[in-house]
């Protein structure tokens, strides 16, 4: 019997290219042009969608994978240098310490009666999950998981599990905060934005709805989760697991725990910085929405001061223990500054992947390695997640060529037309359908808001429908299908780091992406037969 081979991850997607390719010669060329209108004496900008001649795609199939790796440079070296800083601090053996002292820590909560009944590793991979759906949720986490899952994957593999658990708690959590955004300013503010609406109203109703989208994401991973540690041969990945099972096995007990003085050199360089910072930047101003346009909240805090008591204290008493300790608290302090970075100073992917860099860098320092040394890992671990990088590029050369082939406005074109007529029901479940389709070409939600905001809040207000139930289609369209999409350069980013085929993600993800969206779509009929607070 012959078995029939998947092909692999990177022919799948240039398939797909090939196929937004032919679509280009089928769907006929068009885009939305900005004009201005008078409305009550006022001039407006609309969006007007005009015919052009097609731009059928040919030999650009291969071209267009050139221009997306340009597209997608900053997350392929974003990729890169993540993966370097990381391996430089996995030769070090300190993520490996910090694994078996969790569990050792988790086994001890088992004594209790209480943790034993609910499951210490359920609890666990739950408020894990919560955590960064919150994230997801307030500010938009997305790229910054790509570095997590370094982390969560050898975790969820040494507690019993597999990849996709490790993933699960990261990434996925983050998009189930995403979808069900309660101040996310990329996606509900901007389109609210655009639908000249109060930012963040009808907050009430979007928290009910993360709540209710997060029980069932996380109970469907904790039932997963379960069934994998009955029996770990039924995991999709367990022979690509190998890779993280092959790591797990290092000699723990041959491990010299030790603080050399160069860890203690590094120690006072990071403090003397952090107490410069606190001089220069006493006070932060963490934002949660956006305030400029009057939603969202913010507060002037000490939080560099504060951080950096507490990096002064905590690296001591980690140096007592060991190097390895101390590696971990800088890791700890990493993760702490870049939540702090995206809520107060604005970062993004070139700012995380800097942080992420000078983690390792230092690491390798308090490890008294060469800087000889500490180059060899850096390229190691460049070489090991090379291939997460180069799937980013080439399903970037997704979206060049349906941008280049003028068809993802004759597409939206085309859907808009057909909601025509329909009832209200019939038409917002129309609208999370088009937001869904978008999606896989266009898996930007900020671009995506641009785009079909302007032309369905106007719609939806010729057939009386609530401009804040046009927000949650486009809200729930847009945030489930990150978690599948091919287009999406974080989703491929992540699947690379964490060694899992997208063939594989899929069989696993499909059940879970049904129930998604059916529970999406129920979540929106009440913005259609209720009165609700901001609808």
């Amino acid at each position: 019997m012959v078995t029939k081979k998947i092909p692999h991850t990177y022919v799948i997607v240039f398939y797909i290219i090939l196929f937004s390719a032919i679509l280009t010669w089928i769907i006929p060329g068009g885009e939305y042009v900005e004009q201005t209108v008078q409305a009550d004496g006022v001039g407006k900008t609309v969006l007007v969608y005009q015919q052009m001649e097609s731009q059928e795609q040919t030999w650009q199939v291969f071209s267009a994978i050139f221009k997306g790796f340009v597209r997608q440079s900053g997350i392929i070296v974003f990729i890169l240098m993540i993966g370097g800083a990381f391996w430089i601090m996995n030769s070090s053996k300190a993520i490996d310490v910090g694994i078996l002292t969790f569990l050792k820590y988790t086994k001890k909560l088992e004594r209790s009666r209480f943790f034993r009944k609910l499951g210490v590793e359920n609890v666990v991979i739950a408020l894990v999950m919560v955590m960064f759906s919150v994230f997801g949720a307030v500010f938009g986490m997305s790229e910054e998981t790509i570095a997590f899952v370094i982390i969560m994957v050898p975790l969820a593999v040494s507690m019993g599990y597999d990849s996709i658990v490790g993933v699960s708690m990261c990434f996925v959590a983050a998009a189930l905060g995403f979808a069900g955004a309660v101040l996310n300013p990329f996606t509900v503010g901007i389109a609210q934005g655009l639908s000249e609406l109060p930012l963040f109203s009808g907050m009430q109703y979007r928290m009910v709805c993360w709540l209710i989208i997060n029980i069932f994401g996380i109970g469907f991973v904790l039932r997963y989760a379960a069934r994998i540690k009955r029996n770990p041969g039924s995991s999709y990945v367990y022979e690509d697991d190998g890779y993280w099972r092959g790591r797990g096995n290092s000699e723990l007990e041959s491990i010299r725990y030790h603080t050399p003085v160069s860890a203690w050199i590094i120690y006072g360089i990071i403090l003397t910085g952090l107490i410069i910072f606190s001089i220069v930047y006493p006070l932060t101003r963490v934002e949660v929405g956006d305030v400029e346009s009057g939603a969202g909240s913010a507060a002037t805090l000490p939080v560099i001061p504060v951080i950096s008591g507490l990096f002064a204290i905590s690296g001591i008493l980690s140096l007592r223990r060991s190097v390895h300790f101390f590696i971990l608290n800088l890791l700890g302090f990493t993760i702490l500054f870049l939540i702090v970075g995206v809520m107060g100073y604005d970062w993004y992917i070139m700012e995380i992947a800097t942080l992420f860099f000078a983690m390792g860098i230092f690491a390798g320092i308090a490890m008294n390695y060469s800087p000889n040394k500490i180059t060899h890992h850096f390229l190691d671990g460049v070489r090991d997640i090379l291939s997460a990088a180069l799937v980013v590029g080439l399903a970037g050369g997704i979206i060049v060529i349906l941008e280049d082939g003028k068809v993802i406005d004759s597409i939206l074109y085309g859907l808009s037309n057909g909601m025509k007529g329909m009832g209200k029901i019939a038409t917002i479940s129309m609208m999370y359908l088009i937001q869904t389709i978008i999606n896989i070409a266009i898996p930007s939600g900020s671009a995506k808001a641009a785009l079909t905001m302007p032309i369905m809040a106007p719609f939806s207000d010729l057939i009386g429908l609530s401009r804040q139930a046009t927000v949650m289609a486009f809200q729930f369209g847009d945030g489930f299908t990150n978690m599948i999409t091919p287009t999406s350069g974080v989703l491929i980013g992540v699947l690379g780091v964490a060694k899992i085929p997208y063939e594989k993600w899929v069989k696993w993800i499909t059940p879970f992406m049904i129930i998604l969206m059916i529970l999406g779509l129920i979540l929106l009929l009440p913005t259609v037969l209720f009165r609700l607070n901001g609808f």
